[in-house]
């Protein structure tokens, strides 16, 4: 297709808005809730400008991308109100058309006052295609958009040439990691430190992280056990003209996963208060008096017909509410759906007391005297306390810090024997991996022991780097010994990995002599001088099996692994040894 027709095929998109909006639903893991739709673009099916790649590029190459930018918006306007969807509407806008001489604001509010759509409702997501150097005149355009009652968004965080500077200077509402920083991040730890510091980076500033573009189940259960709470994707549901409405249906992979081996298994019955709540059609009247009469109810849920949490009432809010003149005798009629908070969080009791920990932290608008709703598939349970959350997990923090090995501060005996119990008792397919250094004792002898706490050190970091949180586990039994307990079915790729790393990261702890020549000299416990190989790993391997699960207790699993790491440790240089425990009971 030729430059002249590309044009001509523009010119006719824009002239008959001849495009289809889509709608691509971003759902939270804690609420089991769709929160929003980003909308999303195309053009008519029987052209070669169907794609949004090509479309905003001829767009962008004709210098109508403003143009076509609000044609989109009118698009997705329309739908949105025409389909009633809930929740929020992310519009995409990139900077360059925000910084056109010809862009007329206003435009945007004056969509949605006709289709009927509150400003408080649509989040500008700003998408950079191009270095964006004008911060002060963008940071003046996006004032007139939060002015009107909009949120923004930052998309593809990580992406752009200046998306960190954009996040500085615009502090946006919401954050979007680029799905660079998302694919196989369940195998890559350095993925999970970058997007465990946006988390971080986001909780300071007060925004809300979106994770986009999860295709794995892995991939989602690892950004929820980070505590990432926003995820869309296409594991969840790709975008389409008529969208899912339902997050229940969305998420039945992560309802399903054990929680983490490193973890605690309890769930949150513990923090369970069995609170009434009120339906959605009750008066504030009703409301207002069941306040009055229990001093100590802090929050009460607001349920829909279906028995599941559609909002929360906070003692705090309902307050502030009745302060404004005459608003007592105003509201007293009114539904309590008229003045609950649909910004709530809510758990399902199966879920550890880590995740809903997590997920609570994360929020940059949770605050500590809000309660929060415990549901069970969905449907409401009772409220739990914030302040009884932080309790248990400053409890469970001393206790692991108790617990830990000293130089690596890995978990050390006590959770290790935890760990292989709860392995046993969930009857989870996994490897039990028995993880020992060859010639660490010579290597200490000659390099010293800060060098040899070095080594130990790196060993443990090779380690973690290698497992995935949402189901695997690294302890250090003492010394140069350490435990891995992997639940993957890629162990024997992770485990090849593990030997390349350290193998290719010892080499720095020794002089270029002993390189050179593959081995050291040092003495002997006959105290005579004795060639010793570079350091190695030997690795015991028990494959478990969930029918032979009964059959152990956590000692003996842990002996077969010893048993296992013998036998590798009876082979020269890099080794690994595997005992099946069906083979075991055959």
């Amino acid at each position: 297709m030729t430059v002249t027709e590309q044009l001509s095929a523009l010119d006719s998109i824009l002239a008959h808005g001849d495009l289809h909006s889509l709608f691509q639903p971003i759902v939270s893991l804690g609420e089991r809730r769709i929160i929003g739709y980003e909308a999303l673009t195309r053009g008519p099916s029987n052209s070669p400008l169907h794609s949004p790649i090509n479309l905003f590029g001829v767009a962008r190459h004709a210098g109508r991308l403003s143009e076509l930018e609000l044609a989109c918006r009118r698009s997705a306007c329309r739908r949105f109100s025409e389909q009633r969807l809930e929740g929020r509407l992310f519009l995409n806008v990139s900077p360059e058309s925000l910084l056109d001489p010809g862009h007329q604001p206003g435009r945007t509010l004056q969509l949605l006052q006709n289709y009927g759509i509150a400003p408080s409702r649509v989040v500008i997501e700003l998408t950079e295609q191009s270095p964006t150097e004008d911060f002060d005149l963008l940071d003046n355009a996006l004032h007139h958009y939060r002015a009107m009652g909009f949120s923004i968004a930052l998309d593809d965080l990580g992406a752009g040439y200046s998306s960190l500077r954009l996040w500085s200077e615009l502090r946006p509402d919401f954050v979007k990691i680029d799905r660079h920083f998302i694919d196989g991040i369940h195998q890559d730890a350095v993925k999970r430190e970058f997007v465990d510091s946006i988390r971080k980076m986001a909780k300071a500033s007060r925004a809300e992280v979106i994770a986009e573009g999860i295709e794995r189940p892995e991939e989602l259960a690892v950004l929820a056990e980070m505590g990432i709470d926003l995820v869309q994707g296409y594991l969840i549901s790709r975008p389409q003209e008529t969208p899912l409405r339902d997050a229940h249906n969305l998420l039945p992979k992560l309802q399903a996963n054990s929680p983490p081996l490193g973890e605690e298994g309890c769930d949150l019955s513990a923090l369970l208060n069995e609170q009434p709540a009120v339906q959605h059609d009750r008066p504030v009247a009703e409301v207002l008096e069941a306040f009055r009469s229990q001093a100590n109810l802090n929050s009460l849920a607001v349920l829909d017909e279906q028995q599941q949490p559609v909002g929360v009432v906070h003692r705090h809010s309902l307050s502030e509410a009745l302060l404004k003149p005459f608003a007592t005798d105003l509201l007293a009629r009114k539904p309590v759906s008229r003045i609950m908070s649909r910004d709530f969080l809510a758990v399902e009791i199966g879920q550890s007391l880590q995740r809903a920990s997590r997920l609570l932290t994360s929020r940059a608008r949770q605050r500590i005297e809000e309660d929060f709703v415990i549901t069970h598939n969905g449907n409401y349970l009772g409220l739990g306390r914030v302040i009884d959350v932080l309790k248990l997990i400053t409890e469970l923090k001393v206790q692991q810090a108790r617990h830990a090995n000293p130089l690596t501060l890995l978990p050390g005996n006590v959770p290790i024997q935890q760990c292989l119990t709860r392995l046993l008792q969930q009857q989870r397919q996994a490897v039990v991996c028995y993880v020992d250094l060859d010639s660490f004792k010579p290597f200490n002898d000659l390099y010293g022991y800060a060098k040899g706490d070095e080594v130990l050190l790196c060993l443990a970091q090779c380690l973690s780097e290698r497992v995935d949180p949402a189901c695997d586990f690294v302890g250090h039994i003492g010394g140069d010994d350490f435990l891995l307990v992997l639940g993957s079915d890629d162990w024997r790729a992770r485990l090849n990995l593990l030997l390349e790393d350290f193998q290719g990261q010892a080499r720095r702890f020794y002089t270029s002599e002993h390189l050179e020549a593959g081995c050291i000299l040092a003495l002997d416990r006959q105290g005579k001088r004795q060639e010793y190989p570079l350091l190695s790993l030997s690795v015991g391997v028990v494959r478990l099996h969930p029918d032979t699960c009964a059959q152990l207790d956590a000692g003996q699993l842990a002996s077969l692994a010893s048993e296992a790491k013998r036998y590798a440790k009876n082979l020269p240089g890099y080794s690994l040894h595997i005992i099946d425990t069906q083979k075991l009971s055959a």
